[in-house]
């Protein structure tokens, strides 16, 4: 099958497009013919080998965690799916970008979404509704979300508006037309947020999710006024001495599927910012090292 490859860790002269051995499921897991692939923050930094202590890879390599595609092998023990039934999810910190992946976690791919869509969904949504779930319930609730045009901002934005969340998102004056969009107030981050804030909410945040990791966690703790209604998706070192909660995303089918279903009543549509041909991948990884994405980069396969 065709693939992306790394051999070395590096940047992004590294990718190349070649021909490698065909993967299969494991038990518990599933195959599927690729139709687009995501491309998250992770995929370059396990590349570069910025987090090789964490995330250890057997070279060579082939980038990607999420993906859409269609089904067309099942491992041993999988019940309620089928060869041919199109579904979004997750599989290992590597493996995506390739013409056939095996997935851990997945759930049906709305009919709502496209194949570009749906390969932004995965990795976005579950890392957002973890941030999410462990602020509590939403509905009646303000809550500010850190880095609101985001491949995770812009999902944890849809999915807080839709379960009944006032929202408000910080992002730059570029991108508050974008977040709009999202269903939430913008506003821009950096000094002086808290008094923007009071404006915004004069009756107070509740609850607060950093997606930006901008170093503004502090802030955000004397905001809401307690730690524990603050999470973090990205921000690891100051969440551990300010007893913020660290939510780390899971391969979670569960969560896949809540996202699936607000995508099948139109309430969660992840948002596209670019999409390249394989053979531009590359120019992809690029891209997305520069931030400041208006939701997701995918791959198409």
């Amino acid at each position: 099958m065709r693939a992306v490859h790394y051999h070395e860790y590096g940047g992004v002269e590294t990718l190349v497009v070649e021909q490698v051995p065909e993967p299969h499921p494991g038990p518990g897991e599933i195959r599927v013919r690729v139709a687009a692939a995501g491309v998250n923050p992770v995929d370059w930094k396990v590349r570069a080998g910025t987090v090789r202590e964490l995330l250890p890879l057997d070279l060579p390599a082939i980038p990607g965690r999420d993906a859409v595609g269609v089904v067309d092998e099942i491992g041993e023990g999988v019940q309620g799916v089928r060869v041919g039934d199109r579904v979004f999810g997750l599989g290992g910190v590597t493996g995506a970008t390739a013409e056939l992946a095996v997935l851990s976690a997945w759930a049906p791919a709305p009919s709502t979404w496209t194949d570009e869509e749906a390969a932004g969904a995965g990795l976005a949504s579950v890392t957002a509704m973890g941030g999410l779930k462990a602020l509590g319930p939403l509905r009646g609730r303000t809550l500010l979300v850190e880095g609101a045009a985001g491949g995770v901002g812009s999902a944890a934005v849809e999915i807080a508006v839709a379960r009944g969340a006032t929202v408000i998102g910080t992002a730059s004056e570029r991108n508050h037309e974008f977040v709009t969009s999202l269903g939430a107030v913008p506003t821009t981050y950096g000094t002086g947020l808290a008094e923007r804030l009071a404006t915004l909410a004069p009756n107070g945040v509740d609850i607060a999710l950093d997606t930006a990791a901008s170093g503004s966690l502090a802030d955000l703790v004397a905001i809401v006024g307690d730690p524990a209604r603050v999470s973090t998706i990205a921000d690891h070192t100051n969440a551990q001495h300010l007893n913020v909660r660290v939510v780390n995303a899971e391969n979670d089918s569960t969560l896949l599927a809540e996202a699936g279903e607000l995508g099948l009543q139109g309430r969660y549509t992840p948002r596209i910012e670019r999409a390249y041909p394989l053979e531009q991948i590359a120019a992809a990884h690029a891209y997305a090292e520069r931030g400041h994405t208006q939701g997701k980069i995918v791959i198409r396969i």
